[in-house]
């Protein structure tokens, strides 16, 4: 699912393309995308975008008269940008919306719809796609600590629930964890204020990190489909299962549960321990390494 990063280099890409540009015709080619039908979709035709903004990991679409077009891309949503003229091929399309300049085409991939698009009217329309979730990247250290200890739960489960964090999903929790050397499974009431304020700084300097990285390569070239994803080359551990950590060269560990999984350095993270995994840990059982020095004998 695209993450706060992902979200806000397509908003700097589609203001380029199409703020202060009319809508010429909004087409809906799968039922499944829209979820609202007052107003309906065509009362957004012929008025002008004015901005593009992000609301958590949905996009809005600010149009004349206080409309408002708020896109979730789910897990599988993308964005493509058109010739004008052109079509999405119709086995990935979920909507097309044509501008002067060319066409904006939303497609999902896989065979689930889980994408959605609604059409609101005023601020008050935004309100029931807000979520309660703190923005990372301004909050102050007290709202973000209090957003920690709020519940007690793992601190992954925490950075990556939208009622504490905005944005902030399983790919871009590993990077934080990682550079923070944290363990995710740690307990978010058993940490210090120091262990707070390290997870603070290095939430912001990843997430902006990764935010200027991605709106870069998005301003020279709208991305395509492949330009979105959770699995980057220079990330430090999301995905890196197996492959060395880039600080102390220990191989990246893994805990899998359902259709996810949560990376981490044992020795940067974990004080050496290898995580149990649900599955394989009862597989192995006696087997199962300890420690990461088990797990690379």
């Amino acid at each position: 699912m695209p993450e706060l990063p992902d979200i806000e280099a397509y908003c700097a890409a589609l203001r380029l393309k199409i703020v202060n540009q009319p809508l010429d015709r909004a087409r809906v080619l799968n039922p499944f995308l829209l979820r609202s039908f007052d107003p309906p979709v065509d009362a957004i035709e012929h008025q002008a975008v004015r901005a593009v903004t992000r609301l958590g990991k949905r996009i809005v679409l600010a149009f004349d008269g206080e409309r408002y077009a708020v896109i979730h891309l789910m897990i599988a949503g993308r964005f493509r940008w058109l010739e004008t003229g052109r079509h999405l091929p119709r086995k990935l399309a979920l909507a097309e919306f044509d501008f002067p300049s060319g066409t904006l085409g939303l497609t999902e991939a896989g065979s689930k719809r889980r994408a959605s698009l609604h059409i609101v009217q005023g601020q008050a329309g935004l309100v029931p796609h807000t979520r309660s979730g703190i923005e990372p990247l301004t909050a102050s250290i007290e709202e973000f600590a209090d957003a920690l200890r709020r519940e007690n739960h793992t601190l992954k489960r925490s950075l990556t629930d939208p009622r504490l964090f905005s944005g902030i999903g399983n790919a871009y929790s590993d990077e934080i964890l990682h550079a923070a050397r944290l363990s995710p499974i740690v307990w978010t009431m058993r940490l210090s204020d120091d262990e707070i304020v390290r997870l603070r700084e290095a939430t912001i300097k990843t997430l902006t990190r990764w935010t200027h990285v991605l709106t870069a390569q998005f301003m020279k070239k709208f991305p395509g489909p492949g330009d979105v994803t959770a699995f980057r080359n220079d990330f430090a551990a999301h995905g890196k299962f197996g492959k060395p950590c880039p600080d102390c060269a220990a191989p990246i560990q893994r805990i899998r549960y359902a259709d996810n999984e949560t990376n981490y350095c044992a020795k940067c993270q974990t004080g050496g321990i290898v995580l149990a995994d649900r599955s394989m840990s009862r597989l192995l059982r006696n087997d199962w390494p300890r420690t990461i020095d088990d797990a690379t004998d």
